[in-house]
């Protein structure tokens, strides 16, 4: 694997957006209950967010979605104005809470399902069930533990 830097004109463009960060925790795993609300916001590239205004960021909680890539701590990104497609993964209101799925389609049968074989999935009858509120732009994740201990509490 190969780095390169990202070049000024893309890091200058724009400059930075303030990214609202949304508590509580973002499920990866079976949903806890919870209010959703604004803890505060953080900046970002705005060459990284298409979107400002539909855009959110969260943190995930649990291991459900580990095999996107996704891990307990971790940042999610979430825009809102993006139209969910089978495959996304998607933050989803299953029974009134958040939560961090994997959308399935086929045929008429619409599922959320873990990214991690060692969890099921679950099927939407109905639109009651669920509501897809926006669609995952990307996960950041601290590799040094310390520092991520250090900045995002």
């Amino acid at each position: 694997m190969s780095l390169y830097r990202v070049g000024a004109e893309a890091a200058d463009e724009g400059g930075l957006v303030r990214i609202p960060f949304m508590l509580p925790t973002l499920c990866a795993g079976f949903p806890s209950p919870a209010e959703d609300f604004i803890e505060g916001a953080l900046e970002l590239p705005r060459w990284l967010v298409p979107n400002p205004p539909a855009t959110f960021i969260w943190r995930v909680r649990g291991w459900s979605m580990k095999g996107a890539g996704i891990h307990d701590e971790d940042l999610a990104v979430v825009d809102r104005s993006l139209s969910p497609s089978s495959g996304a993964v998607v933050v989803a209101v299953v029974n009134g809470e958040m939560s961090l799925k994997r959308l399935v389609a086929q045929g008429n049968r619409l599922s959320l399902s873990f990214d991690n074989p060692e969890m099921g999935e679950f099927v939407l009858e109905d639109l009651e069930e669920g509501l897809v509120w926006g669609v995952l732009l990307f996960s950041v994740r601290w590799h040094h533990v310390k520092a991520r201990a250090s900045l995002v509490r």
